[in-house]
């Protein structure tokens, strides 16, 4: 999907719609040679307009300026998972999220919740959960991040606004 393309899914009452957002692997220049990719906001609920629940998924994108436009698209996020792991391709292009870009991710998309993901699946990964961990410590936003160990899971409710 593009930027911005939507798939909606119903069944009886229940709605899904899934939004591609922008992503991108790595910086403006590498970007063109690595796979493309990108994010999802996922709203779910009866009416389009005033989603019950709206999760954020930023796929193995870096932070850049075009993100920016999905909380202005999409506000009230109530959950964001966010990829992290900090590849680099020969150890110097960053071409996935490490802990510093989480909490930038964090301060750009303004999630009720979020969860670190997709930060151990790869022996590339550089950027391990801990220094997530600590960048949010350092930003004073451990009450807004869910640590979930593999297998464990995390029932999602929305929040009072």
């Amino acid at each position: 999907m593009d930027p911005w393309d939507e798939l909606e899914v119903t069944k009886g009452e229940a709605r899904l719609r899934v939004t591609a957002t922008p992503g991108r692997h790595g910086p403006a220049g590498v970007a063109a040679l690595l796979p493309k990719v990108m994010g999802s906001v996922l709203d779910f609920g009866p009416d389009a307009a005033a989603p019950a629940y709206r999760m954020y998924i930023s796929g193995d994108t870096l932070v850049y300026d075009d993100i920016k436009a999905v909380p202005q698209r999409f506000p009230g996020i109530d959950l964001a998972l966010l990829h992290l792991g900090g590849t680099r391709i020969l150890g110097i292009v960053k071409v996935t999220m490490d802990g510093k870009d989480g909490v930038r991710m964090m301060q750009v998309v303004r999630p009720e919740k979020t969860i670190p993901i997709h930060y151990n699946d790869y022996d590339v990964f550089k950027s391990p959960l801990e220094d997530f961990a600590r960048e949010v410590k350092a930003a004073g936003l451990e009450r807004d991040v869910v640590y979930l160990a593999h297998g464990e899971t995390y029932t999602f409710s929305r929040a009072a606004r």
